[in-house]
């Protein structure tokens, strides 16, 4: 056997988590202890008149009926929260997340922990009785003190020599003491994340929050890509025209200026918007509202200051769509015209909104322009339309039209989809 072999065998026999695993195993003992001597109460078995034999199955019994008391009473909810928390400590550090710490909510994990429980209670009862039983008497066989010459002289008779039932029967003892232990804490430590782990409906249930945070995380992203990153993308343009003609036209420099002082004050708004949605304010709903259709106007005029002229064909009736059918068909607009803002410059560009066929669509169209060199790691705009879309049970297309001279976006949402 090699020495990492003899050290892993010593580890799992002495080691710090073998060490903690017989204080829980004792522990489990200790809890034991009053529903015992309730049925040892019961049945009598601490009656020292009867015979020797009569008294010991009478305490058997007392432990099998005690068991059944101990797995009623782990039934309450907290008794996982309880148990969980500590059997943490017996399990490998990659298995201790498996075992549960919240207290059990359904009867089927009720049940399970009162498994776990009786279980917990009857190895605890067994390591606790041979250490504080067997381990005085493992010490005085090796010492070998006066008072077991009788116990000598018993083997002796028997043919075994004198040396043989002191030590070493003393370190037999211990030996057995030491694995009685670690086996049952093993035991334990195995069928913890089995017995105190989560339930499938448990599971299924964080699976669906982590799906509720992770897309509420995802529409975040996309409003804070739309409304944030449209503002920037504007201010950039109007900052890059005003620095051109500051000196020749100083009229349009400051008119420039005044476009980015108010999309600037509109981008901090809708910022705060976001950031209360993110700290779930009571408010959060309402407050995160932003732009519907109905501003669609606002939004045209600002990008004809940045030198975008938008042919819009926006069809009557559009405030009077859903609110929250209102504000996504609106991001894909913005997003939409955001894109031809980075990707075409300062060209021309066609709007039609409207509805049709019981679904609004969205057409934008614009000259393709000059290459111009992309963000690291590529642009999300295309992604958040494609996702606002879905999320309304419609769809999108984009890409360069037949005649190749023209860069497409059409979009397609059922009026009656809800958002999912």
């Amino acid at each position: 056997m090699s020495g990492t072999a003899v050290r892993r065998a010593v580890g799992a026999l002495v080691g710090r988590r073998a060490r903690l695993r017989w204080v829980h195993l004792v522990l489990g003992g200790a809890l034991l202890m009053p529903y015992w001597l309730l049925s040892a109460v019961a049945l009598g078995s601490l009656n020292r008149d009867h015979p020797p034999l009569t008294q010991l199955m009478l305490q058997l019994a007392a432990l099998g009926t005690s068991l059944p008391m101990a797995a009623v009473t782990a039934l309450v909810p907290t008794v996982r929260a309880l148990e969980g928390a500590a059997a943490r400590a017996l399990c490998a550090p990659e298995r201790a997340e498996e075992v549960a710490t919240g207290p059990a909510r359904s009867w089927a994990a009720r049940r399970r922990t009162a498994g776990w429980y009786v279980l917990h209670l009857l190895f605890g009862g067994v390591v606790s009785g041979m250490t504080l039983a067997g381990t005085p008497f493992a010490a005085l066989l090796i010492l070998r003190p006066t008072g077991l010459a009788e116990l000598v002289r018993y083997w002796e008779d028997r043919g075994i020599p004198g040396w043989l039932p002191g030590p070493l029967l003393g370190l037999a003892l211990l030996a057995l003491i030491v694995g009685t232990s670690a086996g049952l804490g093993a035991l334990l430590a195995r069928w913890a994340p089995v017995l105190l782990g989560p339930t499938p409906d448990e599971r299924l249930a964080v699976a669906e929050r982590r799906a509720a945070v992770l897309a509420q995380r995802n529409r975040l992203a996309r409003e804070l890509h739309d409304s944030v990153g449209h503002a920037l993308s504007a201010v950039g343009i109007q900052a890059s025209a005003a620095a051109r003609v500051l000196r020749s036209d100083p009229e349009f420099a400051a008119e420039a200026l005044a476009a980015i002082e108010e999309t600037a004050r509109g981008a901090v708004a809708e910022l705060d918007a976001v950031l209360g949605l993110l700290r779930e304010e009571e408010q959060a709903e309402s407050t995160v509202a932003g732009p519907t259709l109905a501003g669609l106007d606002d939004l045209l005029r600002q990008l004809a200051r940045t030198g975008v002229a938008v042919d819009a064909e926006l069809a009557p009736g559009l405030d009077r769509l859903p609110a929250a059918f209102s504000r996504e068909a609106y991001r894909i607009v913005q997003e939409g015209l955001t894109n031809v803002l980075r990707h075409a410059g300062p060209a021309p560009a066609r709007l039609r909104v409207g509805p049709a066929g019981g679904r609004l669509e969205i057409e934008l169209t614009n000259p393709l322009g000059p290459a111009r060199p992309s963000r690291p790691g590529g642009g999300r705009g295309l992604r958040g339309i494609g996702e606002r879309a879905a999320a309304l049970r419609g769809g999108c297309e984009a890409g360069p039209a037949d005649d190749g001279t023209t860069w497409r976006l059409a979009v397609w949402l059922p009026v009656g989809g809800e958002q999912g």
